[in-house]
């Protein structure tokens, strides 16, 4: 509630701002917010930073999308949103206590063999982050990202929206290679704690709601279905930035940068 609070409040007086020049000055920052948000999120080694720049970024697409004239879109997004985010801030609660106290990415590695569930909850909200199809997060982002394709507005907007995507998917699969796939680099201490089993009963409820949430809640919001018409390649644009993302981080994670050095 407190990172949202501001979107919150604009969503609630929406009306009395919505024909305002204000608002094609706040689209065009909160794309910039969305864009800076999502590269500095791709240079960083210390684990909370990352996820709290990946909520900056989709904040900025809940802004942007609010600024567009779509408040029911930036409220459906904020709410599956939450879902998923708290399950990423809790999983990353339990890694960084496992690892007593340390929150550089570039001493974990190979998680998954110590915590199971954790990692499991980790990768199933950061993928819904992503917005893999049907999980929580692709109901409202496709959504928002189709009813850009559908508006009026320039290549600028456009390019930002899905360049942001694509930088999401990136350092979704950067954690990812970092936290699951990479050798354990904490040298000499390892495993100090096991599963916290009573963080696992609230991550599995969380991970209920952020595999369900997305389509319940747009099937109780919208009183009518958005009526969306593109092209084939403009409809799957969404997921060939996903591919896209996904191939980039994968290429950047190959480079096995284990120094402390930044």
């Amino acid at each position: 509630t407190l990172v949202t609070a501001g979107v919150y409040l604009l969503i609630r007086f929406n009306m009395m701002l919505v024909d305002m020049f204000f608002f094609k000055f706040l689209l065009l920052l909160s794309g910039l917010t969305m864009f800076m948000a999502g590269i500095s999120a791709n240079y960083e080694f210390d684990l909370k930073k990352i996820i709290a720049l990946s909520t900056l970024s989709q904040l900025g697409l809940m802004m942007s999308i609010l600024s567009m004239g779509m408040p029911d879109l930036a409220f459906f997004h904020l709410l599956t949103h939450a879902m998923f985010k708290a399950l990423l801030f809790m999983c990353a609660g339990v890694v960084i206590h496992m690892m007593n106290n340390i929150q550089d990415i570039r001493y974990m590695g190979g998680i998954s063999f110590y915590i199971p569930l954790t990692s499991l909850c980790l990768n199933i909200s950061n993928l819904a982050l992503c917005g893999l199809p049907f999980l929580a997060g692709f109901y409202s982002k496709d959504l928002i990202l189709e009813m850009v394709s559908m508006s009026n507005l320039n290549l600028m907007i456009f390019f930002l929206y899905y360049f942001s995507t694509g930088l999401t998917m990136y350092y979704t699969i950067r954690l990812l290679f970092y936290l699951m796939i990479n050798d354990y680099n904490l040298m000499v201490i390892y495993n100090l704690y096991d599963e916290d089993y009573i963080m696992v009963k609230s991550m599995f409820m969380l991970l209920f709601m952020s595999l369900v949430a997305g389509s319940f809640l747009s099937w109780v919001i919208f009183s009518y279905p958005y009526m969306i018409y593109l092209p084939l390649n403009l409809k799957m644009m969404v997921i060939y930035v996903m591919l896209f993302g996904v191939f980039m981080g994968y290429l950047i994670s190959n480079m096995k940068i284990y120094s402390v050095n930044k």
